[in-house]
């Protein structure tokens, strides 16, 4: 572009699914490009009148911005090219794979929009160490300064969110928050041994230095949230330049960065946002769906409903909804442990555990399977997702009462189980035992008669002589077919 450009500057802002508002200012095009733009359209129309085609390029742009509103997730409408544009992201999450896409993204919707400032709005535990060091190199990389928000008030900016502070080119809190204890965590929560365990505190140590560094923050206070895991609050932490600002809200940071400079890397950026237009961009529908079942206990829960329901239907065929539920469920597990940090040996166990609860009915061992079930079922919730915090980790107090309540449902089935076998039997000729009866056909010792009980006719026999009409009760079985009779008061039955 040079001083001498000619050429019309439209702005327009469009929501799609993914992208919740974009703008896209049209290319400004110079005098050169013009006049090569004109010999391509004289060459397409032979001799028309200047002032026809500024009318056709009118009409044009006309029908495109009466066409666009047609478009699926299009909602047009002009403005000033020269407004000021904020993007703002909020994660209240951990970190892990779904909100690192959802961080970059937003972020490169900023720099697609020419905004003047992205802001990230945190509260975070902290999270996976792959995920965070996603996000910073968005971050780093990124043409629109970035500002991370601790807020609202109560929030916090632990571990990774601490690293991810220190990488943003202004940091601001709101009261009564605080971010540090950026002290790494083996994922799996286990011990490791001391060379292991000073290998990734020099590693975390170095990179935050690196960090603090880049943006001019006091390395030592940095580092303390590493090598001792402490941690600060919105006043400390302003008073020891780890964060720049201390606001009430986000109206209150905008007009505390009106006019400030901020710089990266060579690069300066003076910011006039006082009467920015602020973009929110949430998270598409895939990514809130995933967020949630990423949650350790909701794929815990999901992967129990998906075995349970399997396991209904394969006893029972045919009933459909249990299968239907069961098979959606463990696919939506399966889809959340991609996600999370999922150890193989917790899972083996588990399957174990789900093994015995199934002999258990097919076998008696006087609860010792079920001892063995419940023993395996606990130790393998514990160890099934080895997040590096306690929000990614299956807790105690949530895993025993599951426990607890598939072992109520387990000696219930066993008590079903073991009624059934202690009850009389009620079908076949065997369930005939003790049913009474009518002789329709006389009988006796030598002779062979015929009886109607229980809905049928049975050949029949006894040691009496029997009369057509009397009253019997069934007392053996003789062979296949015939059973074996004597005389019965006729108001029983």
């Amino acid at each position: 572009m040079t001083a001498a450009t000619v050429g019309w500057k439209t702005a327009w802002r469009y929501s799609t699914p993914c992208l919740h508002s974009t703008r896209i200012v049209a290319p400004v095009a110079s005098a050169g490009s013009l006049v090569h733009n004109e010999g391509v359209r004289q060459s397409s129309f032979p001799n028309p009148a200047r002032g026809e085609r500024k009318r056709l390029a009118m009409l044009g742009l006309l029908a495109a911005a009466a066409l666009a509103p047609l478009l699926p997730g299009f909602v047009v409408t002009a403005q000033s090219g020269d407004e000021p544009l904020v993007v703002r992201a909020r994660l209240a999450d951990a970190i892990h794979p779904i909100t690192a896409e959802y961080v970059v993204e937003a972020l490169a919707e900023a720099e697609q929009l020419r905004a003047d400032l992205f802001v990230l709005e945190i509260d975070t535990p902290g999270g996976l160490d792959g995920s965070m060091r996603q996000i910073i190199q968005a971050f780093l990389a990124s043409d629109v300064p970035v500002c991370l928000f601790v807020g609202p008030a109560g929030a916090r900016a632990a571990s990774a969110g601490f690293f991810m502070a220190m990488a943003a080119d202004v940091v601001a809190m709101a009261p009564g928050t605080n971010m540090g204890a950026a002290s790494p965590v083996p994922v799996g929560g286990g011990q490791v041994d001391e060379t292991m365990s000073r290998k990734l505190i020099e590693d975390a140590d170095a990179y935050m230095r690196s960090l603090a560094e880049q943006h001019g923050r006091p390395l030592d206070l940095a580092s303390a949230a590493v090598t001792d895991g402490r941690s600060y609050s919105a006043s400390e932490s302003q008073e020891a330049g780890l964060a720049d600002l201390r606001v009430d809200d986000f109206d209150g940071l905008l007009d505390a960065l009106d006019g400030r400079t901020l710089r990266r890397d060579g690069r300066t950026w003076t910011l006039e946002i006082a009467a920015a237009e602020v973009v929110d961009r949430e998270m598409s529908t895939r990514q809130t769906l995933l967020s949630v079942i990423a949650n350790p206990q909701v794929a815990y829960m999901l992967m129990l409903i998906g075995i349970a329901g399997l396991y209904f239907e394969l006893s029972s065929p045919g009933a459909i909804v249990p299968g239907v539920l069961g098979g959606v469920s463990l696919v939506l597990a399966m889809l959340a442990f991609q996600i999370l940090p999922i150890n193989l040996a917790g899972l083996a166990l588990m399957g174990l555990a789900i093994v015995f609860f199934i002999l258990e009915l097919k076998v008696t061992s006087y609860g010792l399977l079920t001892i063995a079930g419940l023993v395996a079922f606990v130790l393998g919730s514990l160890m099934l997702v080895p997040g590096p915090i306690p929000e990614m980790r299956l807790q105690l107090a949530f895993v025993l009462p599951t426990a607890l309540a598939i072992l109520g449902i387990a000696g219930f089935l066993v008590r079903l189980v073991l009624r059934a076998h202690r009850a009389k039997v009620q079908t076949g000729p065997a369930g005939l035992l003790g049913k009474i009866g009518q002789v329709t056909k006389p009988l006796g010792s030598a002779a062979t008669g015929e009886v109607f009980v229980h809905g049928e006719l049975w050949r029949a026999v006894g040691d009496a002589e029997l009369a057509a009409g009397e009253s019997i009760e069934i007392v053996g079985l003789e062979d296949g077919m015939t059973v074996r009779v004597r005389q019965s008061n006729p108001n029983q039955g």
